[in-house]
């Protein structure tokens, strides 16, 4: 052990005054192996980022919810457009059925949305915000939470009150700070008392269901204010099913497929008119979009690497030229092959974490620089990827070293002396 442990001293040492006496042949050999670290653990990086980023905003569907559409997100509507131009839009029925007959939801819930509006009050607007129609269990489903206010009552939903849940966003641009519970703003020429304001979810790459950005009346509400009877093709509503405790979702569907089909007269040999949605399908896609970008991330990163790799040798190469008469006299004083070996070594793998760790830090400046930069989109270097990147580099100073420490450890001392 204390052989090992002199070996590791006396390389890095030695590793160290390579450094310092060819300080520009040094730093050209490493630039290869910062570049290529940089690229990989950067993109590895970025890529992690991204998708803990969009899966965030794709959670906030939930992974147990299953949603009854007109188009499946899987298809792409304009290839199957006659297609869904025959299917009947998903209505408030649909909702009544299956929260009637689908015994193992826990919840379900039912959205339409009504189109952009301006909502006015006093000399404020704020323009284009998305308008929603929900059923009353819409807030206990997506796990709505309020910076103020509530959500309807049983009695505001049932008379269809003229009552609104402002997003967070759009609250601060018609009240500008001020409190907004129990004011009337007007929309399309129709008053409404606001009685809550959703908290901020703030921004991100992937927005879903922006809340920030719409404003939610009840049902029975939008029934009196817009024609949910209209069937268009890229019709916006949905019933929204949350499966029970001791449910999966594939007794969920399997029990939704069965309902949806009896309550709209579906024969045995018809296909569904409808779509079912579940965030795996999301998922599916984004596991290969993702893994597409990681080995896009390699390759850019291998090339920079390579050329460090052999770089590095090369300086190994030069190094045991330079010291063979001192490794000529080491063996005759009896040096095993080993030693000689791991000196070599030691110093490679030294030499590329000195290079992977200037990439590191390069990825950590890069990282910090872009998160102040774009609110909306958090990059970090994460614990694992650091880690990957170091035993990359040691990898990468194994092989860069390898050849060169043989030819040093197999040299002929008496040879080795005369040169």
């Amino acid at each position: 052990m204390g052989t090992i442990l002199r070996i590791l001293s006396e390389s890095i040492i030695q590793a160290a005054q390579q450094l310092n006496s060819n300080r520009l042949r040094s730093f050209l050999s490493l630039l290869g192996i910062t570049i290529g670290i940089f690229c990989i653990i950067g993109v590895f990086s970025a890529v992690d980022s991204l998708e803990d980023n969009v899966r965030g905003s794709l959670n906030k569907l939930g992974d147990d919810v299953i949603y009854i559409q007109k188009i499946s997100w899987a298809e792409d509507p304009g290839q199957n457009y006659f297609k869904y131009l025959r299917r009947p839009g998903v209505t408030h029925a649909d909702y009544e059925v299956v929260k009637e007959r689908v015994k193992s939801a826990e919840l379900t819930a039912f959205f339409v949305g009504i189109g952009a509006k301006t909502a006015k009050y006093m000399s404020n607007a704020a323009e284009q915000v998305f308008m929603m129609g929900v059923t009353n269990e819409f807030s206990d489903l997506f796990k709505l939470e309020y910076d103020s206010g509530r959500f309807f009552s049983p009695s505001e939903y049932y008379y269809g009150s003229n009552k609104i849940v402002l997003g967070y966003k759009v609250a601060d641009i018609l009240f500008a700070g001020a409190d907004p519970i129990g004011r009337i703003i007007k929309i399309s020429g129709r008053k409404y008392e606001v009685i809550g304001v959703l908290e901020k979810t703030g921004e991100s790459i992937l927005n879903v269901m922006n809340f920030d950005e719409a404003m939610l009346i009840s049902f029975e509400t939008a029934r009196k204010v817009a024609n949910l009877k209209s069937d268009e093709f890229f019709q916006d509503a949905s019933v929204c099913i949350k499966a029970g405790p001791k449910m999966t979702v594939s007794q969920l569907k399997d029990e939704t497929v069965s309902a949806m089909r009896a309550a709209r007269k579906l024969r045995p040999r018809e296909e569904d008119n409808f779509s079912l949605n579940q965030l795996s399908i999301l998922s599916s896609f984004l596991d290969s979009f993702f893994g597409i970008l990681n080995i896009l991330g390699v390759f850019i990163g291998g090339f920079a690497t390579l050329v460090g790799m052999f770089s590095v040798a090369n300086i190994m190469f030069v190094s045991v030229k330079e010291r063979t008469r001192i490794i000529g006299i080491k063996k005759a004083l009896g040096a095993q092959q080993y030693v000689i070996l791991l000196e070599f070594l030691i110093e490679s793998v030294v030499l590329c974490l000195l290079g992977g760790l200037a990439g590191l830090l390069m990825v950590i400046i890069a990282t910090t620089a872009i998160s102040q930069a774009f609110d909306s989109f958090k990059i970090y270097l994460s614990v694992n990827n650091a880690i990957f990147g170091i035993g990359l580099s040691t990898i990468i100073g194994v092989l860069a070293g390898m050849i060169p420490a043989l030819q040093a450890a197999r040299m002929d001392p008496v040879e080795a002396m005369r040169k």
